[in-house]
C-alpha cells in the first residue's frame, strides 16, 4: 500500500472511533465541547414557525401610540369628534364580527342586526328598570346577546348556504316584531334612555368615548389572538371544506356554535354602545337590515377574510357618510357603484389589493416556516457552542 494514501482513511477511522489522529482518546471535556457544538448546530438549523413580521411589529407600536393619544381626546378635542368616533367604532365592531362569522367561518348571515338590537334593548331595560348604570349595562347587554344566540343557533344551523342567510334575516324580523309589541319599552315608537339624566353631558360623552375606544382595541386583539390559535386554524379549515375538516377530527358543530356566539356578543356590544350614546332606541332603528347591509359593504370594500378589511371599510364608509349623505338617493347609488367597482377590479378588497402589491400586513395570522441558514464551518459551530 502506498504510504501517501494511508493518513486519509486513518483519519476517518479515528474520527468514527472517537480517537484523535495521533491515537489518543479525547478527554471528557473535549467530547462534551463537541457535543455542545453539534447541538448548537442542529438547533441553529431547526425550522421556526413565525407569525409576526417586522412591518406588523412597527404597526403594533404605532397603533399603541395612537391609542394613547386618542385616549386624551376628551381633554382637548370637541364633543362632535367624540360622537363621530363612537359611531364609527360601532360600525367597525359590528363589521368585524360579521367578518369573523362570514369571512373566516363561512356563515353568511344577513340577520346579525337581531343581536345588535337585542344588546341595545337589554342595556336600556337594565338601566331604566333595574337601576343598573347604563355604562355597566353595555357589556351585560352584549353578554345577553351571546346567551340568546345559543337557542337561536338551534334554529339557524338547521339551514345552510342561502337558506341560512335568509333564515337569519327572518329571525331578526321576529326580534323586531317582538319588541315592537312590548309596551314597556315604547312599542313600535321606541323609548328614551332615562337612566343617564343625572349625569352631565360632558362626563357622559367622555365615558362613552373611552368605552368605545376600549371596545375597539379589545375587539381587534381578541379576534387576532383567536385567529392565531389552533381554534383559528380549525375555523379556516371548516370554511374551506367542512366535510374534510370533520374527517380530520375537528368538532365542526362546536366550532360553528362558538363563532356564532362570539359574533353575537360583538354585535350586541356594538348595539349597546351605539344606543347608550344615542340615548333613544326603537325597533325599526335597532333591527334595521341596513346594519348588516352596511357591515357587508364595509367588509367587501376593505377585504373579506382579513382583520384589516373592516377597519379600512369602516373608514371609507364613514368618509362617504360624512361628506355625501346630504345627497340623498345619490349617496346610496354611489355606495352601490363603489361596491360594484371594488368587486370587479379589486376582488380581494382595497386592503387585499394593497397586501398583494406591497406585502402589507398589520395583523398577520398566517404561519410562515422560517429555515435559518446552517453553520458553514467548524469555526461557526465553535462560536455557537461558546454562545450557548
Amino acid at each position: 500500500m502506498n504510504d501517501k494514501t494511508s493518513p486519509a482513511p486513518l483519519k476517518h477511522v479515528f474520527a468514527s472511533s472517537g480517537r484523535s489522529p495521533d491515537g489518543e482518546i479525547p478527554s471528557g471535556r473535549h467530547r462534551a465541547g463537541r457535543a455542545r457544538a453539534a447541538a448548537a448546530g442542529s438547533s441553529a438549523t431547526a425550522p421556526v414557525v413565525a407569525i409576526d413580521t417586522s412591518s406588523s411589529r412597527r404597526a403594533g407600536w404605532t397603533a399603541a401610540v395612537l391609542v394613547v393619544v386618542a385616549a386624551t381626546l376628551p381633554f382637548w378635542g370637541e364633543s362632535s369628534w367624540m360622537r363621530e368616533f363612537v359611531e364609527i367604532a360601532c360600525y367597525f365592531i359590528f363589521a368585524m364580527m360579521w367578518n369573523l362569522l362570514a369571512g373566516y367561518g363561512g356563515m353568511v348571515s344577513i340577520g346579525q342586526q337581531a343581536f345588535f338590537g337585542f344588546g341595545g334593548y337589554v342595556m336600556l331595560m337594565l338601566g331604566n328598570f333595574a337601576g343598573v348604570n347604563p355604562f355597566v349595562a353595555v357589556p351585560l347587554g352584549a353578554l345577553a346577546a351571546a346567551l340568546i344566540a345559543v337557542p337561536v343557533s338551534f334554529v339557524a344551523f338547521r339551514l345552510s348556504g342561502g337558506y341560512f342567510a335568509i333564515g337569519t334575516w327572518v329571525i331578526a324580523e321576529v326580534f323586531r316584531l317582538s319588541f315592537a309589541n312590548v309596551s314597556a319599552v315604547g312599542g313600535g315608537s321606541g323609548t328614551t334612555l332615562t337612566a343617564l339624566r343625572g349625569i352631565e353631558r360632558a362626563t357622559r360623552e367622555s365615558v362613552t368615548y373611552w368605552m368605545a375606544l376600549g371596545c375597539v382595541v379589545a375587539a381587534v386583539l381578541l379576534v387576532c389572538l383567536f385567529l392565531r390559535s389552533r381554534f383559528g386554524l380549525a375555523l379556516l379549515a371548516i370554511r374551506d371544506n367542512e366535510m374534510a375538516a370533520e374527517s380530520q377530527g375537528i368538532p365542526v358543530a362546536r366550532m360553528k356554535l362558538a363563532v356564532y356566539v362570539v359574533a353575537a356578543f360583538g354585535a350586541g356590544l356594538a348595539g349597546a354602545l351605539y344606543f347608550v350614546g344615542n340615548l333613544r332606541i326603537g325597533p325599526d332603528a335597532a333591527f334595521a337590515p341596513n346594519w348588516t347591509a352596511f357591515a357587508i359593504f364595509m367588509v367587501v370594500i376593505g377585504g373579506i377574510g382579513r382583520i384589516e378589511g373592516p377597519l379600512v371599510g369602516a373608514l371609507v364608509f364613514w368618509a362617504l357618510n360624512k361628506f355625501l349623505s346630504d345627497y340623498g338617493t345619490w349617496y346610496l347609488l354611489g355606495l352601490g357603484l363603489l361596491a360594484i367597482g371594488v368587486t370587479l377590479f379589486f376582488k380581494q378588497g382595497l386592503w387585499g389589493w394593497a397586501q398583494q402589491r406591497w406585502a402589507w400586513s398589520l395583523f398577520p395570522t398566517q404561519r410562515r416556516l422560517m429555515l435559518p441558514h446552517a453553520p458553514s464551518s467548524d469555526l461557526e459551530l465553535d462560536a455557537h457552542a461558546k454562545h450557548r
